[in-house]
């Protein structure tokens, strides 16, 4: 899946993007799902997560960007406002992909080695 913020604004620094994927964590976990891998750039972030088919993705990622645009509003005030203003943190588009038939490890190094901003 791939996320970005509203507007492609850059809102996230390696701070932002390690407390994300910690809370993107937790909620796949309430889930039942599993966070295989998460990276990011200053203006979206990629993440791997393998779920049972009971899961609707659509409720995954409603749960997944509303969870985090609350917490990372509420933790990061100042540095979220700066770069994002009313009350969306995340577009409403997203992109996910399924990634059934190509081994985890290919997708995971992709992850991987997408650039963090720095």
């Amino acid at each position: 899946m791939v996320f970005t913020p509203k507007y492609r604004r850059g809102p996230f620094t390696d701070e932002i993007l390690t407390r994300c994927e910690e809370i993107m964590r937790a909620v796949c976990a309430d889930f039942e799902t599993e966070l295989v891998e998460f990276n990011g750039e200053a203006d979206h972030v990629h993440l791997l997560v393998h779920y049972p088919p009971k899961v609707a993705i659509s409720r995954l990622v409603g749960s997944l960007k509303g969870v985090s645009a609350r917490r990372l509003r509420q933790e990061f005030p100042g540095h979220i406002r700066k770069y994002l203003w009313g009350d969306h943190f995340w577009s409403p588009s997203y992109f996910a992909a399924s990634c059934g038939g190509a081994p985890l490890a290919i997708i995971k190094e992709y992850i991987e080695n997408q650039k963090r901003p720095g």
